[in-house]
């Protein structure tokens, strides 16, 4: 069955839990596809889907509250630990997004049936293990099949990756080129992320390819030399801020795209950092990501620590509605320097499902345009400038500030 053959264009699965139901939720609200340079809005025929029937109907009827033509969305049911009941997900479908973690554990078969079915695939995981073990075990029968896997489609890492993408294309073409990305953000979490932020912290191995990323550690592809940036803390005078390295997946994601395109030079640097208002912060920070990092390597305090926030629980509407995010980008040239930012609203959630659902539509919507790429992939990989586009028309801003 060809891809324009389905019966959705679009599958949320994990559409009971707190990001997946605001998934969803965007969907409803938007209706129909108006992505940038078309000339008529399309239908977006899309489904939820999820273990449980009887809370997939209640999603169903609230998002039949938020627009009644969403009496027409679909209700798919399939498990993590059921291959036949993803696959058969999976083949209907353009592509499937997935809000269900902790990745690391019940990521993968939904991966390989998407690659068995030939449908796309968009996720939210920032866990650096999960996205090597894809690239290593399923890369290439992705690439064989024609299926984007794409990983890290939402705050993690959508802003960054194509942030610094945006950045560099106002540089000059063939320039080595040096990015530092700062972030700013007031947001809070749901217990499903908290959860997997245990994990994460409670894994002690590193792969070979984290490791080959350690900060001042060059890859070469093809002609290409690229490589983080030497992070250090630092007090910014201009920002009156400290800025000090942040431990995300992001900079792997930049780093991989910049291998990939050649827009990024034919020398490129990366530093990711977060801003800190005072050092009395900043010394808070570090004592309390060591504190959990440490109780959650170990099995009584890891089970403990899962107990502060539950899955499924998330902050409310008055919440997200008072959170925002800036990510701040410096990119400089032999001959030019540039100032870029990218914002938005709430970034853990709101925009987060925002940027997960634009992903998703421009797989199934905009193959034309998208660059002739499949295989496991970062954003700016698989979507580049189109993506861009379509982020901007829904409201999240990119801009060039200076240069």
């Amino acid at each position: 069955m060809s891809s324009s053959d389905r019966t959705y264009d679009v599958i949320v699965f994990g559409a009971t839990g707190y990001t997946g139901r605001l998934v969803a939720e965007y969907l409803a609200t938007k209706g129909k596809d108006a992505a940038a340079g078309e000339a008529e809005a399309r239908p977006i025929r899309w489904a939820i889907a999820g273990r449980n029937a009887g809370r997939l109907a209640e999603v169903k009827a609230a998002m039949e509250a938020i627009d009644p033509a969403c009496s027409a969305v679909g209700v798919v049911e399939a498990t993590s630990e059921d291959a036949a009941s993803l696959e058969r997900m999976a083949s209907q479908a353009r592509a499937v997004i997935t809000t269900v973690g902790p990745y690391a554990t019940r990521g993968e078969p939904l991966v390989e049936a998407c690659i068995r079915a030939g449908t796309d695939y968009a996720d939210l995981t920032g866990e650096p293990e999960f996205v090597d073990r894809l690239l290593e075990r399923h890369h290439e029968a992705a690439r064989a099949r024609g299926v984007r896997i794409v990983n890290c489609c939402g705050f993690d890492s959508i802003p960054h990756d194509l942030g610094v993408l945006f950045t560099v294309t106002k540089l000059p073409a063939g320039d080595p080129i040096a990015v530092e990305g700062i972030v700013r953000a007031q947001g809070s979490f749901s217990g499903g992320t908290w959860q997997s932020l245990i994990d994460i912290m409670a894994q002690t191995r590193r792969s070979r390819r984290d490791a080959g990323k350690d900060a001042g550690a060059a890859q070469e592809h093809g002609a290409r030399h690229v490589r983080a940036l030497k992070a250090r803390i630092r007090y910014e005078k201009g920002l009156r801020a400290w800025v000090c390295p942040m431990p995300s997946i992001d900079p792997q994601i930049v780093l991989r795209s910049a291998r990939e395109l050649d827009v990024y030079g034919p020398d490129f640097q990366y530093g990711h950092y977060v801003q800190v208002k005072s050092g009395l912060q900043l010394v808070i920070g570090f004592a309390g990501f060591g504190a959990v990092a440490a109780l959650a390597k170990v099995g009584p305090t890891r089970e403990l620590l899962r107990k502060v926030r539950s899955p499924g629980e998330g902050p409310s509407p008055e919440e997200r509605a008072r959170s925002w995010f800036q990510v701040t980008f410096e990119g400089k040239s032999a001959s030019r320097r540039v100032v870029t930012r990218v914002s938005g609203g709430d970034p853990g959630y709101s925009e987060t499902a925002k940027m997960v659902a634009e992903a998703a539509l421009c797989m199934a919507f905009d193959r034309e345009r998208l660059p002739a790429r499949a295989g496991v992939l970062t954003p700016a990989v698989a979507m580049g400038e189109r993506l861009i586009e379509r982020l901007q028309a829904a409201g999240i801003r990119f801009e060039l500030l200076e240069g």
